[in-house]
């Protein structure tokens, strides 16, 4: 199969196109900087110059593509109107793409969050959020999967608050970034709200069984870890980096305070089952000892 693939040189997309090209597919890359050219023609993908914003490019990939999977986002949390405008930019892409595949049995494989079920951990089953600073993602993902009815193979695999990979990565590489440039490692509130993670690694195998067999319309939990405490996640990153760890404010963290300090456990019994899905990489709180000081 020729892929398309958007966001393909991250920590996440280059686990994915190193997965597909290993099962056997061909891989076409989204690449807007010399230097993610150059990153992804190393790891063995064709090259299609341009971001997310260039409309005409993205057609171009999915028109030639057998199948396409979605993973760029501008990752800039730095203020609410900066993620409104990473949220905006991704749903137009979403849109283009959806709008070349209709009609055609293609998949489209695309990425949201795991949701937040008050009292208990999340499944497949339960809807993405509809308020707060990220919803606008869920609408468009929301509205990607209902492509189903349109002919388009859609599935939306939704990752967890940390993807990790050699102690990098995710919400948990956002804390380990925070406690460098303060000095402190902090965790918002009392800490026993539980984030999911999963292994880079394991995530991408999840990707490449849902462009190669996910029926239309089907959402999927890339969950390994169902919920580590963040103080733990904390503890951890302080002990490496020999920084102290506290509670700090929630507004601390900006535009994702409300995120962090929120309790989101997540399940992937139906994933594992149904698309015999086996995670085998190491853990979040093991992957962390891999932080360098």
């Amino acid at each position: 199969m020729r892929v398309f693939i958007t966001g393909g040189t991250g920590l996440i997309g280059s686990a994915v196109v190193a997965e597909l090209l290993t099962a056997g597919h061909a891989v076409t890359a989204l690449a807007r900087s010399d230097a993610s050219a150059a990153k992804a023609r190393a790891a063995g993908a064709d090259v299609l110059r341009g971001g997310l914003a260039d409309v005409a490019v993205l057609r171009t990939g999915a028109e030639q593509a057998d199948g396409v999977i979605h993973l760029a986002f501008s990752n800039d949390f730095s203020s609410p109107e900066a993620l409104a405008r990473g949220i905006a930019e991704e749903s137009a892409a979403l849109a283009t793409l959806g709008e070349v595949l209709v009609g055609t049995d293609r998949p489209l494989v695309t990425v949201s969050g795991t949701p937040w079920i008050p009292g208990r951990a999340s499944t497949e089953a339960d809807p993405l959020p509809t308020d707060g600073p990220v919803a606008g993602r869920s609408r468009s993902v929301t509205r990607t999967l209902e492509l189903a009815a349109q002919g388009v193979r859609t599935s939306a695999v939704r990752l967890p608050r940390t993807v990790h990979n050699e102690g990098k990565g995710g919400f948990a590489g956002l804390l380990t970034d925070i406690a460098r440039s303060t000095g402190t490692a902090g965790y918002p509130g009392d800490g026993t709200q539980r984030w999911p993670a999963v292994h880079a690694l394991d995530a991408a195998v999840l990707f490449r069984l849902a462009l190669e067999k996910a029926p239309a319309g089907s959402a999927w939990h890339a969950v390994s870890d169902e919920g580590d405490a963040v103080r733990d996640i904390v503890t951890v990153i302080g002990r490496r980096l020999g920084l102290p760890v506290e509670s700090v404010p929630t507004e601390n963290f900006g535009a994702l305070g409300p995120v962090f300090a929120t309790d989101q456990p997540a399940s992937s019994d139906h994933t594992r089952a149904t698309l015999d899905w086996k995670p085998v990489h190491p853990s979040l709180l093991e992957d962390l000892e891999k932080i360098q000081p």
